[in-house]
C-alpha cells in the first residue's frame, strides 16, 4: 500500500541564529502560519548531522513564551521596574520618538554623541549588521566589539596569520582529539558528535584542558584541571618535552616557522617542574599529556573561547597554537587545529554593513567598556562627546557586561535616551525609553555564515512575525527614513539585500541558496592545513610574533610562547580565582526565560572544593557571599571536587533579578581590556568568599 502522507508533518528548512560557531542547520515543524512544533538538526549537513542542543531543540517553549513582546512600548515609569513602568504606543509614535531624540543628541553634540549599541543575539548577517549601515551612514560612534572572541582572535592571528584552520568535520579522523578551553557539551554539541565518531571508528582519545570538570571533561580520557589564566605555561611545557624527547618535525619548523636558536634556549628553560608550580596539575600529567601528543600525529586542537577570557588570554591561545606546528600536526588529515574559519566565505558584506559609508576617523567605543562610557570615563571618550543616545539591538548590556553595576548606573542617568529592540522584557528593556517588539530568527529571512564549520546559509521564514513583532532590518530603515540616513540598502528588503549580496560576491542568488540549503565553502586540504604557507606575507608562522602588529598595548605581551604574569592573581585579601563559566542551558542571557533552561539551572550556585568549603565552614546549600573592590554578590554553595582548592565557579549568566540583592555575577567582572587589543576578562577575577 502507498504511503499515507496527507498527514505527515512539514518541516522547514532553517539555521539557528544563537551566538555559537555552530550556526546548526535545522529542520523546524511547522504547525500553522503562526506556530512551530519540534526543531530538530538537519540529517543531511555534514556538520550539523541531525543533532542540535536541548534548548534549541525546545525553541517552541521561547517563540511562544507568553512573556514575549507584543507591541511598542514608551516607559511612564521609574527605570528597572519592568511591564508596570510601560504604556503601549504605536510604531510611528515609537520610531518617531526614538529618531527625534537621535536628532536632538546629535544637534547639541554632535554625531558621536549617539551609539548603535549590538551584538550577536543573532548571527544572521543582515539582522545583526545592518545597524552597522546606519551607524556609518550617519557617522555615529563606532563599536569596537570586544566581548566575545578579540582575545582569542588576537593570540590566533600572531601565530597563525589569518582567521582560519581545519575543517571541523576532519575531527572524526583524529587519533587524539584536543579540547582546549571549550565546553562542548554545553556550548557547541556538533564538536562532541565528530569526536564520538573518531571514538568509535579510530579508538581516538580525547583530552580536555579545562579548569573545571565540565560535562565535556567528564566524557575525557585525561582531563587537565590547571589554574585558569596558567594555559601559555602548560603549552610551554608541552613543547619542552615535544623537542627534549624527539617528537618535533625539525624539517617542518626549518620550512614554515621562524624557529632559530634563541626559541630552542627558551623551551629547554620551561620545563614541566616550572609550568606544575603555575598550572597546579603535577609534573607527570603534563610529560603524559606531551608524550601523547607527541607520539599522535593526527592530532586535533580545537581552541575555545574559554581560556582567551583572561588578561594573558591572546598569549596563552598563540603559546597553544604552536604545539602543532613544533610536530608538524598540520600535514596529517585530522591534524593541526581550529579556533574559527570566519574568512572563508567569499561574501561582500559592502550593502550589509554599508561600509562604503565607513570613516575610521569617526571615534570607535568599546563594547565591553559599555559601564564606564557612559559614566564618562575620559579613557573611552578621549575629546569626544559623552554618550547621550543609544539605540540596543540584539543584546542584553545591563546584564552581561563586565562591571555591571556600572553599567547600571551608566543607563540610570536622566540624560540619556535609549531604545531597545527586544524580544522579551530583560533588564536593559526595561530601563529603557522605548522598546520595541522583535521577531525571532523563525519570522525573518537572513544569511548565516559560521566559525565552527564551512557552510554559508540562507532561511526564509517560517512563521508568520508573533503580534505586532518587526525584524531588526525593517526597524533599521524605518529609522534611517525619519533620520535622513541615506544608502542603498535602507530602500531593499532583507530578501533584496541578501540576494543583491550574493550577485555582487559571485554566489549563486538568495533563492538558489534557499533551495540548495546550505553551500560548503570550504578550502582545498592544502590551504586549510596551511601546506600553502601561513597568513603571514613570508607565509612562515610566528612563535616570535610582532605583538605591535596585533593590537597597539603591546608592551606586555611575552616575546615567545609561555606563561605571562599579568593575571589577576590570587592574594591574601582575595585567595581564590573565579570563572564565570557558560550554564548549560543558557545562551549568554537567552534561554534564561524558558521553562525548561530554568528547571535544570535552578539558581544561582557557587562550585566551591570541599575543602574550602571546611575551611569557610559551608555546607551544601549554604549562602556564600563572593565579593572583591567591585563589589559582592550571594549565591549558594555546591560543594565539587572538580576544581582546584582555590578556584571556584559560577555557571550561567542569570539576570541580576535572579540574584537574592539584585546584582550578578558580572558586578565581580573588571572592565579592563585584556592586551593587546582589548577584549572582555571574564575569568580572570580574584574574589573572597565568607558566609552569607
Amino acid at each position: 500500500m502507498p504511503l499515507d502522507t496527507a498527514n505527515a508533518p512539514e518541516y522547514r528548512h532553517s539555521v539557528c541564529p544563537h551566538d555559537c560557531p555552530s550556526t546548526c542547520a535545522l529542520e523546524v515543524e511547522r504547525l500553522s502560519a503562526t506556530r512551530i512544533g519540534k526543531v530538530r538538526g538537519a540529517k543531511g549537513n555534514s556538520y550539523t548531522a541531525g543533532v542540535i542542543c536541548s534548548k534549541v531543540a525546545r525553541y517552541a517553549e521561547r517563540v511562544h513564551h507568553p512573556d514575549r513582546l507584543t507591541q511598542p512600548l514608551k516607559r511612564v515609569g521609574d527605570k528597572g521596574v519592568g511591564m508596570a513602568a510601560f504604556r503601549p504606543i504605536s510604531w510611528d509614535e515609537a520610531l518617531d520618538a526614538t529618531a527625534d531624540a537621535m536628532l536632538k543628541a546629535e544637534q547639541r553634540h554632535g554625531a558621536e554623541a549617539v551609539w548603535p549599541y549590538f551584538y550577536a543575539g543573532t548571527m544572521g548577517l543582515v539582522q545583526r549588521d545592518g545597524i552597522e549601515r546606519l551607524r556609518h551612514a550617519k557617522r555615529y560612534s563606532r563599536q569596537k566589539s570586544t566581548i566575545c572572541t578579540t582575545l582569542a582572535d588576537s593570540g590566533w592571528l600572531a601565530g597563525v596569520g589569518v582567521m582560519r584552520g581545519l575543517d571541523s568535520r576532519e575531527i572524526a579522523k583524529s587519533d587524539l582529539i584536543v579540547v582546549w578551553g571549550g565546553n562542548p557539551v554545553s556550548t557547541q554539541v556538533n564538536v562532541m558528535t565528530h569526536i564520538a565518531r573518531a571514538r568509535k571508528t579510530r579508538g581516538a582519545k580525547l583530552v580536555v584542558v579545562d579548569p573545571y570538570r565540565t560535562g565535556t571533561a567528564e566524557q575525557a580520557d585525561t582531563h587537565l584541571m590547571l589554574k585558569p589564566g596558567t594555559d601559555g605555561a602548560l603549552a610551554a611545557a608541552v613543547g619542552h618535552v615535544l623537542l627534549k624527547e624527539g617528537f618535533a618535525d625539525r624539517a617542518y619548523l626549518a620550512r614554515y616557522s621562524d624557529w632559530d636558536q634563541a626559541l630552542e634556549d627558551h623551551y629547554a628553560d620551561c620545563t614541566p617542574e616550572w609550568a606544575a608550580e603555575i598550572t597546579g596539575l603535577s609534573t607527570q600529567e603534563i610529560v603524559d599529556f606531551a608524550r601523547l601528543y607527541g607520539e599522535t600525529k593526527r592530532s586535533f586542537i580545537r581552541i575555545g573561547y574559554g581560556f582567551s577570557r583572561s588578561r594573558n588570554g591572546s598569549p596563552n591561545v598563540h603559546a597553544v597554537s604552536c604545539l602543532p606546528a613544533i610536530t608538524g600536526a598540520w600535514q596529517h588529515e585530522g591534524g593541526g587545529a581550529l579556533y574559527a574559519n570566519r574568512v572563508i566565505y567569499p561574501l561582500d558584506r559592502t550593502l550589509i554593513q554599508g561600509l562604503d559609508k565607513l570613516d575610521t576617523s569617526v571615534r570607535a567605543l568599546d563594547q565591553s567598556r559599555i559601564g564606564p562610557v557612559l559614566t564618562g570615563d575620559k579613557r573611552d571618550l578621549g575629546d569626544g562627546p559623552p554618550v547621550t543616545a543609544l539605540f540596543i539591538q540584539n543584546t542584553n548590556p545591563v546584564v552581561v557586561c563586565p562591571e555591571s553595576a556600572k553599567v547600571r548606573d551608566g543607563f540610570a542617568r536622566d540624560d540619556l535616551f535609549f531604545c531597545v529592540h527586544e524580544q522579551f522584557m530583560p533588564e536593559t528593556a526595561a530601563m529603557a525609553d522605548i522598546v520595541l517588539p522583535a521577531t525571532t530568527f523563525l519570522e525573518h529571512d537572513d544569511i548565516y555564515t559560521a566559525s565552527g564549520h564551512t557552510h554559508l546559509q540562507v532561511t526564509r521564514k517560517v512563521i508568520e512575525p508573533f503580534a505586532d513583532s518587526r525584524p531588526n532590518h525593517a526597524v533599521i530603515c524605518a529609522l534611517a527614513k525619519r533620520l535622513g540616513a541615506e544608502h542603498p540598502g535602507f530602500a531593499m528588503s532583507e530578501w533584496e539585500i541578501i540576494d543583491a549580496t550574493l550577485k555582487a560576491s559571485k554566489l549563486p542568488g538568495a533563492q538558489e541558496m534557499f533551495d540548495m540549503h546550505w553551500l560548503d565553502c570550504a578550502m582545498p586540504f592544502e590551504a586549510m592545513h596551511f601546506l600553502d604557507g601561513f597568513g603571514h606575507a613570508d607565509g612562515r608562522f610566528r612563535f616570535k610574533p610582532d605583538w605591535a602588529k596585533v593590537g597597539k598595548d603591546a608592551v606586555h605581551m611575552p616575546a615567545m610562547p609561555g606563561h605571562a604574569a599579568i593575571i589577576e592573581a590570587a592574594d591574601e585579601a582575595r585567595p581564590f580565582r573565579l570563572v564565570a563559566a557558560p550554564a548549560r542551558t543558557f545562551l549568554n542571557s537567552s534561554f534564561t526565560e524558558t521553562p525548561g533552561s530554568q528547571a535544570r539551572e535552578v539558581r544561582p550556585s557557587v562550585l566551591i572544593h570541599p575543602d574550602a568549603c571546611a575551611r569557610l565552614g559551608l555546607v551544601d546549600g549554604a549562602r556564600a557571599r563572593l565579593g572583591n573592590n567591585l563589589g559582592s554578590v550571594v549565591v549558594y554553595v555546591r560543594p565539587f571536587d572538580g576544581v582546584q582548592p582555590d578556584v571556584v565557579v559560577v555557571e550561567g549568566i542569570w539576570p541580576n533579578g535572579a540574584f537574592e540583592e539584585g546584582r550578578g555575577i558580572n558586578t565581580l567582572v573588571s572592565a579592563d581590556p585584556g592586551p593587546p587589543h582589548g577584549g572582555a576578562v571574564f575569568h580572570d577575577t580574584a574574589i573572597w568568599i565568607r558566609r552569607a
